[in-house]
């Protein structure tokens, strides 16, 4: 068979993203050609998210104007993978005439199988495939990082079982399935011998990594392995849940120096009528402990978190118990959701819906306070010094550099201009903060980190 160009786009998040990588290096072994070009490519596939109906919206957008390449294009067919089959797969089918082939995750190993059936029949009938659960990458599957090369995310283990009232994991990615901690070692050290310098930790619960497994390990024995690792300077840990996180996981971060001391601990709310309705294990009371307890053993730890605003139930006096937590915990990064109201979830039907126009409001004063408390936060650190991770080149003339700080975890926080004579890709600098704006951070280079 001639060599076939392939070219895949990827939507959502990280974790959703190795799969798209898995999907590209075993292509690739077996003689597709992965193009970034997607009018060069014959075969187009759209790796996509059904989270929420943003989500959703983006990747119908994505697949119908990659449709197109189909009449103005060389594309012979357009393959749709990923979560979005997964949940829609059957109801998708007629109403997505132009896509010759959808397939679930659980169909990321066999894409070349699919793809060759497809290319080999003369006039190939348009197919499904969302089979159940089954699949977790092992350090056998090979991965072409589509991350910038000091940079790789890690993905420790599948599918969820927490049950939140307004999540669709579950039903899309099944149950909570961990790697085996020798295996996921295995692929960390390959990525240190590819040159990856910071490694981010995914999950749908990072904290509940190994409770599945015979030998019950753990993400504090994880982490304290991983950083045993030599190559990576950082390694960071992403999807942490709240109730979960312990005395020992938190010591591990404070002891081990390549372990950033960063956290990204998505508490959705703070009102205990909301929390018990989204079927959040923990109430306001042991967020708000979990919380203390980061900053007392990890002294400086960056903050993340993520909220629901517009959950079914939330009045005004709740929403503005939540205003109040978010202006006294100060998170040093926020991100904030309007609820999505999402068929096959428990909170489905829950009465007391939200309007749109009200959830937007909230998502906004929300954002305006974060916006305040992130401004005072990055002043605040005018003056220290911070190694710096560089990224690339930037336009601005007096900063030519783009890096973050350990605090700084990619593509979802505030990034850092440097102020450097040379720098590349990859280089560990120390730098001096010399200002701040509101998500920003600006630098100067004291020292190249060997």
């Amino acid at each position: 068979m001639k060599e076939i160009p392939v070219y895949l786009l990827s939507l959502g998040c990280p974790k959703n993203l190795v799969d798209a990588e898995v999907m590209s290096a075993t292509l690739f072994e077996r003689g597709f050609r992965i193009t970034p070009r997607e009018k060069d490519a014959e075969v187009v596939i759209v790796n996509t998210c059904a989270f929420i109906h943003p989500a959703r919206e983006e990747s119908i957008h994505e697949i119908l104007r990659l449709a197109g390449l189909k009449k103005k294009g060389k594309c012979r067919h357009l393959v749709v993978t990923g979560c979005l089959p997964q949940r829609y797969g059957k109801a998708l089918f007629p109403e997505l005439p132009e896509v010759d082939l959808f397939l679930g995750p659980e169909e990321v190993p066999r894409i070349t199988d699919h793809l060759q059936a497809l290319l080999s029949e003369p006039s190939p009938k348009r197919k499904i495939h969302t089979p159940r659960f089954l699949f977790l990458m092992t350090a056998e599957h090979p991965r072409h990082l589509s991350t910038p090369p000091h940079i790789a995310y890690l993905k420790i283990a599948d599918g969820c079982s927490n049950r939140c009232a307004y999540c669709v994991i579950p039903s899309i990615r099944g149950r909570f399935r961990s790697r085996p901690m020798e295996d996921v070692l295995r692929e960390a050290g390959s990525l240190a011998g590819r040159g990856v310098k910071e490694v981010v930790l995914v999950a749908q619960d990072t904290t509940s990594y190994g409770r599945d497994l015979k030998e019950k390990p753990n993400l504090s024995g994880l982490l304290t392995r991983l950083a045993g690792i030599e190559g990576f300077r950082w390694i960071r840990v992403l999807y942490t849940y709240p109730a979960n996180l312990t005395a020992d996981l938190l010591e591990t971060i404070a002891r081990e120096d390549r372990i950033c001391k960063y956290l990204d601990v998505p508490v959705q709310h703070i009102d205990d009528e909301i929390l018990a309705a989204m079927n959040r294990r923990g109430n306001s009371k042991l967020l708000r402990e979990k919380l203390q307890l980061a900053r007392a053993i990890v002294p400086g730890i960056a903050l993340r978190t993520s909220l629901i605003v517009g959950f079914p139930g939330e009045t005004r006096g709740k929403f503005e118990k939540l205003l109040r937590f978010i202006e006294e915990t100060r998170f040093e990064h926020l991100g904030v959701f309007t609820y999505s109201k999402e068929e096959g979830t428990g909170a489905f039907d829950y009465p007391s819906q939200t309007t749109e126009k009200l959830k937007k409001a909230r998502r906004d004063t929300l954002m305006k306070m974060q916006a305040s408390i992130s401004a005072e936060i990055n002043r605040s650190r005018v003056g220290t010094l911070s190694d710096v991770l560089i990224e690339g080149r930037s336009e601005n003339t007096s900063f030519p550099f783009i890096g973050r700080t350990m605090g700084q975890a990619p593509d979802i926080d505030g990034i850092t201009f440097v102020q450097a004579g040379a720098a590349r890709t990859g280089d560990m600098l120390g730098c001096r903060i010399v200002s701040a704006d509101v998500y920003d951070l600006f630098a100067k280079r004291i020292s190249k980190k060997p």
